[in-house]
């Protein structure tokens, strides 16, 4: 165990031997880390997947640290069908163990097994359509779904549980039972099963046995008329002889009534006529040929549906690829920028923050970003606005809005981020836009150098000023330098005029 305030490898002491800090009570939690582990790896062994996901978490509590409980949780999870969330704690230990870390190894086979990715991707998607079938009450077409689901993903306890559900509701009770039972093999504890269990346990009054029961079918003895006596559990089943035909006489008189009965029929067959033959051969193969085209023009339509159902999912699952590779990339600048950020390197927490995007976060996530925006917002801010004006300088005005309107959210605005945004806009041809960015640099802003810039490019554009609004045109800026001695704006001119 290292130190937390100056990372030094601990001793059996209380104090830090480098430091000298109190870590007794960092001890204390590491111990109480490494029990919850235990327990969770105990839980985890004898499928008791709902234990043991409570205590990594407890154990991740005591301890973020703690590789090991981290990647078991992501074992976890994916034994439950939770692919993203198992995926989600690979990339965290990542992060914080880059060398030796086992969750490489998952993550790599997991990106590596494309068919097994595509097949999970295919199961989320048809599970989110489940959800949506049953809010707009059609259950049937849910059911289906599911079951399919559940074919491509037989460890998805949500499929499980949502399908027993459809059954319940339907009060279809030995279905829902058996689906919950399968359920419960992967996950012992699971409380919604149990739950589930027993409001079937109660409508129907009987008991649900979790355990497997073999029951072995022995051959009892032969009675003396051929039949089988056999016994199954404590069911007694009789099994009738066979029927034989013991009479020679009986063989004979058959086997003539069959040589007649073919007889007659081959000559009812040869009597009809030349054209009769002609006119069944003709039919014969007219219903051939129709009934070729007919299969042709079936498999050609499934071939056309099993192709566009194959686009769609490949789409679909590049979508949540990407979605899920934004999501692990912003957890991870997010993590270097809390890294920097504790080590003082406020600049490298300033240009790992900005590549963050807070609405891939949780909330917990989303508090850590905030804390750290609080200490380097300023710099970011400036960060945003630099990008923000070589943008412009390049000529694309696109990029150059995104950055300043970034810049603009963070901390008070101030005048030159608001000229430059409007002057991009309006560069665009968004002139409208560009006037009410103008309009607000006049009012937040008067009597300064670039209100009276932003009130001449506004009439320009025919934008309408207020009457009763100040000429400031005709005071002097911040700076005491006159606006209408400069030529064009601080735009045209490339300089930066500071407030």
């Amino acid at each position: 165990m290292k130190c937390m305030v100056c990372q030094a490898v601990l001793t059996a002491s209380d104090y830090c031997p480098k430091c000298g800090s109190y870590i007794k009570a960092q001890k204390k939690a590491g111990a109480l880390s490494n029990l919850y582990y235990n327990q969770g790896l105990e839980k985890a062994q004898i499928r008791d997947l709902s234990g043991a996901v409570t205590c990594l978490k407890r154990s991740l509590k005591m301890n973020k640290l703690n590789i090991q409980a981290r990647n078991l949780l992501g074992l976890v999870y994916y034994e439950t069908g939770e692919v993203v969330a198992a995926l989600s704690e690979w990339v965290i230990s990542k992060n914080m163990m880059p060398e030796g870390n086992q969750a490489t190894v998952y993550i790599e086979k997991l990106q590596k097994n494309q068919n097994k990715l595509d097949a999970i991707n295919t199961s989320i998607k048809k599970y989110n359509q489940c959800l949506e079938y049953c809010r707009s009450g059609n259950e049937d077409m849910a059911k289906m779904q599911l079951k399919k689901v559940l074919t491509v993903n037989p460890k998805f306890i949500k499929g499980y549980h949502l399908l027993a559900l459809l059954y319940l509701k339907n009060e279809e009770y030995e279905k829902a039972r058996k689906s919950l039972k399968a359920a419960a093999k992967i996950d012992k504890t699971n409380t919604t099963t149990l739950r589930f269990l027993k409001e079937i346990e109660e409508q129907t009054g009987r008991a649900t046995n979790l355990e497997s029961r073999f029951r072995i079918k022995e051959k009892e003895e032969i009675q003396r008329d051929g039949s089988m006596v056999y016994k199954s559990g404590n069911d007694t089943i009789i099994q009738p002889p066979e029927y034989r035909e013991k009479s020679v006489t009986n063989t004979l008189v058959n086997l003539v009534l069959g040589l007649l009965v073919g007889a007659a029929a081959l000559w009812f067959l040869i009597v009809p006529a030349k054209t009769q033959k002609i006119n069944q051969e003709a039919n014969r193969k007219i219903a051939e040929y129709s009934g070729k085209m007919a299969t042709m023009s079936a498999e050609l339509s499934k071939m056309e549906e099993e192709k566009n159902a194959s686009t769609e999912s490949v789409n679909t699952a590049k979508t949540q690829i990407e979605e899920a590779g934004i999501k692990a990339e912003s957890y991870e600048k997010l993590i270097s920028a809390q890294q920097a950020f504790q080590q003082g390197k406020y600049d490298n927490a300033a240009n790992a923050i900005v590549g963050v995007d807070p609405d891939q976060l949780s909330v917990e996530a989303k508090g850590v970003y905030d804390t750290i925006m609080q200490s380097v917002g300023t710099q970011v801010k400036k960060k945003y606005k630099d990008q923000g004006l070589n943008a412009y300088g390049t000529g694309n005005y696109e990029e150059a809005i995104t950055y300043l309107e970034k810049a603009l959210d963070i901390g008070p605005q101030d005048s030159e981020t608001l000229i430059f945004l409007a002057q991009a806009y309006e560069e665009k041809g968004d002139t409208g836009i560009a006037n009410k960015w103008y309009k607000k640099v006049i009012d937040d802003f008067p009597g300064t150098q670039y209100a009276t810039l932003a009130k001449n490019y506004m009439q320009a554009n025919g934008g309408v000023i207020a009457e009763d609004e100040p000429e400031e045109g005709t005071e002097e800026g911040e700076n005491g330098e006159n606006p209408e001695g400069a030529e064009g704006s601080p735009v045209q001119q490339g300089e930066t005029v500071e407030e």
